[in-house]
């Protein structure tokens, strides 16, 4: 637990958001209110954490649609539906921040690309990198 503590609450935010958004999408996508407990449960992150995380994940869920064309359309030789469930919302998290600018693009590509690091398989940042590159140039961002 100590080490967690030593990343940035951006980056547990994040973390955090990601692990909601994946057992949204595998639990069928029920509202958020209802996942957010479970997870919760699980991580045992501080409270400002869990409120930013559920934050992020709505806003993200809000979006869906519009992500996931963008994602489709950027995701050359990939139908979406074949894109892992992780990495899937790794570049909806990120694009979702993308498009609101609060952070710069790099750095929410290089935490995107750390989140791949940590719970998507060995070729998944690569994969991620090229998207969110092509997606953050699309959007001015980069």
């Amino acid at each position: 637990m100590g080490c967690v503590r030593l990343l940035r609450t951006e980056t547990r935010t994040r973390a955090r958001a990601l692990q909601l958004l994946y057992a949204w999408e595998l639990q069928d996508r029920p509202p958020m209110s209802e996942v957010m407990p479970s997870v919760a449960g699980i991580t045992r992150s501080e409270a400002t954490v869990r409120l930013s995380a559920e934050r992020l994940a709505n806003s993200v869920v809000d979006q869906i649609e519009n992500l996931d064309s963008a994602i489709a359309d950027t995701a050359d030789n990939w139908r979406f539906e074949r894109i892992g469930v992780v990495e899937r919302n790794i570049c909806r998290l990120a694009l979702c921040e993308l498009k609101k600018g609060d952070a710069p693009a790099a750095v929410i590509i290089d935490e995107a690309l750390r989140l791949a690091h940590w719970f998507a398989g060995p070729r998944a940042p690569a994969f991620i990198n090229g998207v969110l590159d092509t997606l953050a140039r699309h959007h001015g961002r980069l």
